[in-house]
């Protein structure tokens, strides 16, 4: 697929990549029926970040219903939706908010596909509750005759090795090749200080967590669509595999930022972390941080 590399302001047929520096309503509204392929996003949580007013959990949901309404109205109809959520916190009780928007997407008549649970290692340390690990992405899609392709997304078999040992394949491996089926746990690092996609975004998507979903629900050629588009991240993975990408942003910091990185992406010069890299064990390194000075220098496991 040839690209068009501008990046434009609003939709037009022609373009390719499109930053929206407004609300995602706005843009919605002048999005034909069934154009997206995959709307993918992390929608505020509720939480009162400068992206965000802090409402009764009701508004709340309102207001996502009615950015879900449109979402569904311009999804294909071998789309998917991805909503990637975490925890509402009223008054130091935790609310799953993927338990309260799952009814919203149902009511929409959209089919749960996956509850994938990304897992990660680094975040803010709880004392008063085990600290938080996971985030949840919801995947619905509009009919059952819907896009995934797994060739793309498989992971390393656990014992490559491993043979039929009775009935007519005995003898002849089992494994795929190609690697295994991921899963519905995944386990990637998210942006934090040390990671090498980390701007000054608080809750910022890594590549690699998109590329997966771009890969596997969409085709060379279709429609990303993410309605809170933060650092861009979404359009970034949807180009780099030569999709077309569209975001709507309404903090002009941001915009600027998501604008910058996608040109970044275009010129080959932005920094990611590679999809297919396994997670960073400090242990079988040689860390010298994991020996604890306490236990007459043990190593920690």
């Amino acid at each position: 697929m040839s690209v068009n590399r501008k990046i434009a302001a609003a939709f037009n047929p022609s373009a390719h990549i499109v930053v929206f520096p407004g609300d995602c309503l706005r843009l919605l509204k002048s999005i034909p029926d069934g154009s997206w392929q995959l709307v993918v996003t992390s929608p505020p949580y509720n939480l009162g970040k400068e992206y965000e007013k802090r409402l009764k959990l009701e508004l709340y949901l309102a207001q996502q219903a009615e950015v879900i309404k449109e979402c569904v109205r311009c999804l294909s109809p071998a789309g998917s939706i991805c909503w990637q959520v975490g925890n509402y916190v009223d008054q130091g009780a935790i609310i799953p908010l993927d338990t309260v928007l799952y009814p919203i997407f149902r009511d929409f008549g959209l089919k749960l596909r996956n509850r994938i649970i990304w897992h990660f290692e680094h975040g803010l340390h709880c004392s008063r509750r085990f600290s938080g690990r996971y985030e949840t992405i919801l995947w619905f899609t509009k009919t059952d005759n819907y896009v995934f392709n797994l060739d793309p997304v498989r992971v390393p078999q656990k014992y490559p090795g491993k043979k039929y040992f009775k009935g007519p394949k005995a003898g002849q491996y089992s494994c795929n090749p190609l690697g295994k089926n991921p899963g519905d746990l995944w386990v990637i690092p998210n942006v934090k200080c040390n990671h090498i996609e980390k701007t000054e975004h608080p809750c910022q998507f890594p590549v690699e967590l998109i590329e997966r979903l771009v890969l596997s629900l969409t085709n060379v050629g279709d429609w990303v669509f993410d309605p809170f588009l933060g650092t861009g991240t979404s359009v970034i993975a949807a180009i780099r595999h030569q999709r077309k990408g569209a975001g709507a942003e309404i903090i002009p910091k941001y915009i600027d930022l998501a604008r910058s990185r996608i040109e970044q992406e275009l010129a080959g010069t932005l920094k990611t972390r590679p999809m297919d890299r396994p997670v960073y064990d400090p242990i079988e390194t040689g860390n010298s941080l994991t020996i604890a000075p306490w236990s007459n220098n043990k190593k920690i496991r």
